[in-house]
């Protein structure tokens, strides 16, 4: 489809779908396939001379009628040369990194990442590559002095998953592409609805595809969208470990992208007023959320992001345990205790950046749960929060005494504070 000519919410009804390839139908049908027939020999000896195999159906594993369809829906989206399907948010992100990898290279990964992906990293050091962590916050200065003779990658995420840092996209891939570093992001948070990080100069955009593209829950599914250069690296080696999504979760993955942009409008507004909401609780010491003005990312979301996520942190007075927080959360009936998100269901569940971030990258000083906001009533939803935050501070009340104190210290953002000069709603643009 001409973007040109097509609005975002067309181009998510239509991409990647041609009925007349179809039957007629709308959807395509869920090819359940593995084995696939050659008219001749001459077929099948052409089809093997197709390292990509990209031409005639070869085998299932290489990708079906339906994961295509998915995988060319999601290029459009993104912007991107072609795509590649996994079977997991995970399986992306390990493809794309062993994609670029060798033994003896040097890769620096956003301090901020998804723990599995920092997990993964770290047992890179088997194969005799050495990962090393960059504050999220880090610039083009300092980007540059990190780079090495043999830093072959840069694996970034904004935000960050956990503490919702955003980082200088344009900037960072600017001096990497200078210095021959190739550069993946992770843009499960944002989404093709609200930011396309290949436009912004990576190399290839990894999703977990499982949350908000899918969105129902339902699903477990990745993707890497590639640029025409980086994509023959990614689809071989993705061939090579034998990665590939099944033909529902496909399908699926392909009915979630047709809603998408609805979808997100309504996360981004109730995210957006939940996260004010919240702000001003008892208990509440900060509300990590780049969409407020007065998060220290908030320039950087509004220059490189046109919407956000349902997904943001809260910070809890410090002084607040671990039986406190259980007492908050186990006093929510709405809100589900459970990992992942994107859905349409509202979740929440606790975290601790500080037992595998690195010293001084991240300074908060109480205890940390990572809100999920779905489509839920709004109303219904600060109640349920409101029971949870007054079972904490019945139990804690850390922000009397001594510890009252310790909250003036902080810097803004750590006590809720904002900025009075601008608390409209920025919607999504």
């Amino acid at each position: 489809m001409n973007e040109s000519t097509s609005s975002q919410e067309t181009r998510f009804v239509h991409a990647g779908s041609d009925p007349r390839r179809q039957g007629g139908y709308v959807n395509p049908p869920v090819y359940r396939a593995s084995t696939a027939l050659y008219r001749d020999t001459a077929e099948m000896d052409a089809s093997q001379a197709d390292p990509l195999k990209r031409g005639h159906p070869v085998y299932g594993r290489f990708g079906t009628p339906t994961s295509r369809a998915f995988e060319e829906a999601l290029t459009e989206l993104e912007g991107g040369h072609a795509a590649v399907a996994t079977c997991s948010g995970l399986s992306a992100i390990t493809t794309a990194l062993l994609a670029y990898v060798r033994a003896g290279d040097h890769i620096l990964v956003s301090d901020s990442a998804y723990l599995p992906t920092r997990k993964f990293c770290d047992s890179l050091a088997a194969l005799g590559v050495e990962t090393e962590y960059y504050p999220p916050i880090a610039g083009r200065a300092a980007i540059e002095e990190l780079i090495r003779p043999r830093t072959r990658l840069l694996y970034l995420e904004s935000p960050g998953s956990t503490t919702f840092e955003v980082q200088d996209i344009p900037a960072i891939t600017a001096v990497c592409r200078a210095r021959g570093v190739a550069t993946i992001a992770d843009n499960t948070w944002a989404t093709p609805a609200f930011c396309r990080p290949l436009a912004l100069g990576v190399d290839a955009v990894v999703h977990s595809a499982t949350k908000y593209l899918t969105g129902h829950a339902d699903s477990i599914l990745g993707t890497i969208v590639c640029t025409q250069e980086s994509y023959p690296v990614v689809r071989g080696t993705a061939i090579r470990l034998g990665q590939c999504a099944s033909a529902d979760d496909a399908y699926l993955g392909l009915r979630g992208l047709r809603t998408l942009s609805v979808r997100m409008r309504r996360h981004h507004d109730h995210g957006l007023e939940l996260a004010r909401w919240t702000a001003d609780q008892d208990g509440v010491a900060a509300v990590l959320h780049p969409g407020l003005p007065e998060d220290p990312g908030h320039d950087l979301w509004r220059r490189d992001f046109t919407g956000a996520a349902g997904l943001f942190g809260v910070e809890l007075e410090p002084g607040f345990g671990k039986p406190d927080v259980d007492a908050m959360l186990n006093r929510l009936r709405i809100f589900g205790i459970g990992h992942s998100y994107g859905g349409y269901e509202s979740l929440i569940v606790p975290t601790d950046p500080v037992t595998h971030r690195l010293p001084r990258t991240w300074d908060g000083r109480g205890p940390l749960v990572r809100v999920h906001v779905g489509f839920e009533g709004l109303d219904d939803l600060k109640n349920d929060l409101r029971g949870g935050f007054e079972a904490l501070t019945c139990r804690g009340q850390p922000h009397r005494g001594h510890d009252n104190a310790a909250r003036e210290d902080m810097p803004p953002r750590a006590r809720g504070q904002r900025r009075e000069a601008d608390r409209s709603r920025p919607g999504p643009r």
